[in-house]
């Protein structure tokens, strides 16, 4: 390779990459199959569960990680009261963890009659609440059916009776009560334009937004950014959540999700001097990254051009991310923008380079190297043109020479034209030869 006597950057790094030096420098870490109790443990509620049954149905045939996801998620629904969730569940078992997780009818049948007593109950509180008109109770009633509701999951009943405590919010916290509420059903209903909305209306209450909830916002926001697959949004957004969320949302995200998606959404949106400052540098969010080194060490590989390295990181995370409910849809998308990039910025300080270092650099074939470089160039992201027959990259560099010429022409014409028309106004002036505004009397 010839390096380019103009480029700047850390160039040894970027021409050994992929060598001897880099893979002794320290072992990759694969990626371990997923702990599905410790995974669990991360979250509560309806997420726990709902996350649960996606790796049930999304672990590529792996029977023993299914089962284990169906068990957890069968004792967790029974400390709820969703029955039809349920059986559900027990159909999918369909026997194979034997009778202990069986259909309980008993269970069923007990919860349901609790249900519909408590529905009636509320029922009859909130009628006598609308009758009195007192606000606040009508307000806590609405509330406590959307509660009612979401346990039973029933998400779209929820939603609505959360909506309705909006006519009787007195406060700025009753506000942001309902926002919250909103936001969680939203999520649990994948309808992240409510959720954008909500996050909008939640925080224009900066008086009574407590640091806790400004965190909690900003992850919603971040998810919906996410799902929308606005990623450089997503990635501003998990970026400035507080370390002091820790575990308070797990109802819908845990801290390590905080630094994968914000990590991941980062490296493919994120130029090099962004993902420094913000990213690298940012110390609050140093404190998620810690919770997952191979996110943390893939970030700091890939900002170092040891692209070997990062993309092998990669490579190991990506069956987990595979098994994340809201990360498994963008996963190909972020690491297809993350390896374009890697080559981008690999080729960008150099003359030329030879495709076989860069092919050991990236392990890939050269024929999939030019490929991949191919696409770069008709995209205009790399200029740059292949000599395929001797492997060799070359640089497309602008003729500087050629350029400052054209910018000094560019240049003497406007000082020409503005000399010009100073000289005619000089003349205007001079002889009084100016247009008078008629003045009505």
């Amino acid at each position: 390779m010839e390096r380019d006597e103009e480029a700047s950057g850390p160039m040894m790094e970027m021409c050994t990459n992929g060598g001897e030096e880099t893979s002794n420098r320290r072992p990759i870490i694969s990626g371990e199959p997923l702990d599905i109790e410790a995974y669990a443990a991360l979250y509560k509620g309806r997420t726990k569960i709902m996350r649960l049954l996606f790796i049930a149905n999304h672990c590529g045939g792996n029977q023993a990680i299914q089962l284990d996801a169906l068990r957890m998620a069968y004792d967790e629904i029974k400390k709820g009261e969703n029955t039809q969730l349920f059986r559900e569940v027990v159909n999918r078992i369909n026997g194979k963890l034997g009778d202990k997780y069986g259909m309980d009818s008993a269970w069923c049948e007990a919860v349901d009659r609790r249900a519909e007593q408590k529905k009636g109950k509320l029922e009859n509180e909130l009628s006598s609440y609308r009758t009195n008109l007192i606000k606040e109770s009508i307000r806590m009633g609405y509330n406590d059916f959307g509660d009612f509701y979401y346990a039973c999951g029933l998400l779209a009943d929820a939603f609505k009776n959360y909506i309705r405590t909006r006519d009787y919010c007195t406060t700025g916290k009753h506000i942001n009560h309902m926002c919250m509420n909103a936001i969680l059903v939203s999520i649990e209903m994948g309808q992240f334009t409510h959720v954008t909305s909500y996050v909008n209306k939640a925080e224009q209450n900066t008086e009574t937004l407590e640091p806790i909830v400004v965190a909690k916002l900003r992850c919603a926001s971040g998810l919906a950014h996410l799902e929308l697959k606005k990623y450089k949004l997503a990635a501003r957004k998990f970026l400035d959540v507080n370390p002091e969320l820790g575990n308070s949302y797990n109802e819908v995200i845990a801290p390590q999700d905080v630094a994968t998606y914000g990590g991941l959404c980062a490296l493919a949106t994120f130029d090099r001097s962004e993902l420094k400052q913000k990213v690298i540098d940012n110390i609050n969010f140093r404190n998620f990254l810690e919770l997952v080194p191979d996110v943390r060490e893939l970030i700091n590989d890939f900002y170092s051009s040891r692209y070997a390295s990062c993309l092998a990181y990669l490579e190991s995370l990506k069956g987990n991310l595979m098994l994340d409910i809201h990360l498994h849809d963008h996963v190909d998308t972020l690491y297809d923008q993350i390896r374009k990039k890697a080559l981008i910025q690999y080729t960008l300080p150099f003359v030329s380079v030879d495709l076989s270092r860069m092919a050991d650099a990236f392990k890939t074939s050269v024929s999939g190297l030019e490929k991949e470089l191919e696409a770069l160039i008709t995209d205009n992201q790399i200029q740059a043109r292949i000599d395929s027959h001797n492997k060799i990259l070359y640089a497309r560099h602008a003729d500087q020479r050629n350029a400052t010429f054209q910018k000094v022409l560019q240049m003497g014409n406007e000082f020409d034209r503005d000399v010009r028309a100073m000289m005619l106004r000089a003349n205007l002036l001079k002889h009084e030869y100016h247009a008078k505004a008629n003045r009505k009397l």
